[in-house]
């Protein structure tokens, strides 16, 4: 069984939803932001970054959302949340996986995280490169879905869409939300009307987009 170390709406969301999606038995473990968890000496443990996700495997814990995402679909290509190996799908997935994750997380980590800039506020102007950053990205995703979609392999559903609507449910308070895009709103669309995010919305108890 695998345990997810979770907080809801949170990079943790990718993993949970590829768990939903497998079918695999899991437990979920709340990691309760307002009372500072990621930083109790039970979770640094597990996590010395203090970041959640967590995924427990074989009684190891592992972190990096994208990279807990690859973890799983390899071990369960039942699921087809990743092409076969060898595959011209497999390389596309891997590219998408790690653009995503060193592209928009990165950037996003800035947004929301000023003070790791030193700041408590984000200067107008870093605010603005941030921004134009971010929606840079969308530009790039909505081109090559409008081209050769819905999907960002094209007409299958894999597990870089999981991790690309979730990202783009984090633009939802942003000046120009990711839905923006009329690409980006098709795939998320058909990734919210999947019974997986349903189910999370249910047990995260999250609401709305």
């Amino acid at each position: 069984m695998y345990v997810l170390y979770y907080s809801p709406g949170t990079a943790s969301m990718v993993v949970h939803l590829a768990l939903l999606e497998i079918g695999a038995p899991y437990e979920l473990r709340l990691v309760d932001f307002d009372k500072d968890a990621q930083h109790a000496p039970d979770y640094l443990a597990l996590n010395p970054d203090g970041k959640v996700p967590t995924l427990v495997i074989d009684g190891r814990p592992r972190a990096e959302s994208a990279a807990l995402l690859l973890m799983l679909a390899e071990r369960h290509p039942e699921a087809k949340l990743i092409p076969p190996p060898g595959t011209p799908e497999r390389e596309a997935w891997q590219q998408w996986a790690v653009y995503l994750s060193n592209t928009l997380m990165s950037a996003y980590r800035l947004w929301f995280y000023p003070h790791e800039l030193g700041a408590e506020e984000h200067p107008p102007a870093v605010r603005a490169a941030l921004q134009k950053k971010i929606e840079g990205a969308w530009d790039l995703l909505e081109a090559r879905l409008a081209g050769r979609g819905p999907y960002l392999l094209g007409g299958e559903f894999s597990g870089v869409d999981l991790l690309l609507t979730m990202l783009m449910r984090w633009s939802r308070n942003m000046p120009r939300p990711a839905t923006g895009w009329p690409a980006l709103k098709r795939l998320a669309d058909l990734v919210r009307a999947r019974p997986s995010w349903r189910r999370l919305y249910e047990l995260e108890g999250l609401a709305g987009w």
